[in-house]
């Protein structure tokens, strides 16, 4: 792994120092930090129906402005706007606040030196050419899952990351959620025992462009939407759906714009067999294809398998270790034995970095500079599971798989999927 790809325990180290200097005022530090006490003026970037619940969670801890809002669609742009300066106008003693202005163009916002962080709620095809720009301006960022479209994009926004010293929290949130937490624990503790397989149960890849030209709605800049992508499709409501839609975009349903079930919740639950398999800073070595249709293996250095086998029912993660089980959902953790689930953890024997709020996780690591509990680096090797099985999944057979080199064995058609071609203003 080159240099700069800092683990959590070096970036922790790094951080030590600098973080015991965090009371004094903004200016003595210089560019980019501010004492504790003070507000952290967010900007976001993307407007759509995911960024009003992320708006609002960091608001409602007290500790941001939202100060400005970018969108290539002026009516989602124009709503997010008008719905936070409403949030403001509502508070107690919020009377002085400055109100959030709306922003087409991204770059723009990141241009803003009042802002100190972005959030980038945008279609996957757009993450890294906007966090990439974020980090070179200086700027932290919050991005959501699934990081990146492809494995080249995703280590470029760790490489951008790491060069320009930012703080970026993946938007995996259920590693801030207590059945999860537990989950990982157990598991990382050797509860069950030795880890043999864990299956995920998430949807499949994307699928290939089925849709039909439709009239673009007023305010829509589709090749702003279309933005790094070399191939143009038409515009169609499923994509970038009109306001008084009640579907979320589907979008991820295609090859040019996600990656299917295997990134959108894949990103969660993958997210959750990596952190329970101490994986967050590498991956699987082999990927087997199974001609039957019936899933994926992937193959880890250290002997334990995780399985993507699509069912009905929850998306979860099922480990099945030699003493043991431990099933986890959204709102539901089962193990095996029983009372395993009630088992607690003091600090000395906790495993894992743990925190109650993904949101105020990522705020308290801009003071204090030290890694958020999803880091680039985690978000990345997340997405790169996802990715990769998806090129398994395409070229219909198994695969050798390198997490150090980030490159498949000997397999020049696999390789050549782990990038994308994009507009050249837009490359990474």
């Amino acid at each position: 792994m080159k240099a700069e790809h800092l683990n959590r325990r070096d970036f922790l180290k790094a951080g030590a120092v600098l973080s015991s200097f965090m009371i004094v005022p903004r200016h003595v530090l210089g560019k980019g930090y501010r004492a504790p006490s003070d507000k952290i003026v967010l900007g976001f970037i993307g407007c759509g129906r995911q960024s009003g619940g992320l708006r609002n969670r960091f608001l409602d801890t007290t500790e941001t402005q939202v100060i400005a809002a970018s969108d290539v669609y002026a009516a989602k742009r124009e709503a997010f706007v008008a719905a936070t300066n409403k949030w403001y106008a509502e508070k107690s003693g919020q009377s002085n606040y400055k109100s959030a202005t709306g922003i087409a163009d991204f770059r723009e916002l990141l241009s803003n030196k009042d802002i100190d962080a972005v959030v980038i709620a945008s279609p996957d095809h757009w993450h890294a050419a906007m966090a990439v720009r974020a980090a070179e301006a200086g700027k932290d960022i919050y991005c959501e899952k699934p990081l990146s479209l492809t494995v080249k994009e995703g280590r470029a926004m760790v490489d951008a990351t790491r060069k320009h010293n930012r703080v970026f929290q993946t938007g995996s949130m259920q590693r801030s959620t207590k059945e999860f937490q537990q989950a990982a624990q157990l598991v990382r503790s050797g509860a069950i025992g030795t880890v043999k397989k864990v299956y995920v149960n998430v949807g499949g890849p994307p699928k290939v462009w089925d849709l039909q030209e439709e009239t673009l709605p007023p305010g829509l800049d589709w090749n702003a939407w279309m933005g790094p992508n070399a191939v143009n499709r038409p515009y169609n409501n499923a994509l970038a759906p009109a306001m008084d839609a009640t579907f979320w975009p589907k979008w991820r349903d295609y090859v040019e714009f996600g990656g299917g079930g295997m990134t959108d919740w894949g990103a969660h639950m993958f997210d959750i067999a990596q952190w329970g398999l101490g994986m967050d800073d590498s991956g699987p070595v082999e990927l087997v294809y199974s001609e039957a249709g019936k899933g994926l293996v992937y193959k880890y250095a250290n002997g334990a398998e995780v399985i993507h086998r699509p069912m009905e029912g929850k998306q979860h993660c099922h480990f099945i270790g030699t003493d043991g089980e431990v099933f986890v959902a959204r709102g539901e953790l089962r193990t095996t034995p029983e009372p395993l689930k009630g088992k607690t953890f003091n600090a000395a024997e906790s495993k894992i970095y743990v925190c109650n709020n993904h949101y105020k996780d990522f705020l308290s690591a801009i003071r204090t500079r030290k890694p958020p509990i999803c880091d680039v680096e985690t978000g990345h090797r997340t997405a790169t599971v996802c990715n990769i099985g998806n090129i398994a999944y395409q070229l219909q057979r198994s695969l050798k798989w390198d997490p150090e080199k980030e490159k498949f064995k000997k397999d020049k058609a696999a390789n050549k999927l782990l990038g994308r071609d994009m507009q050249k203003e837009w490359k990474v």
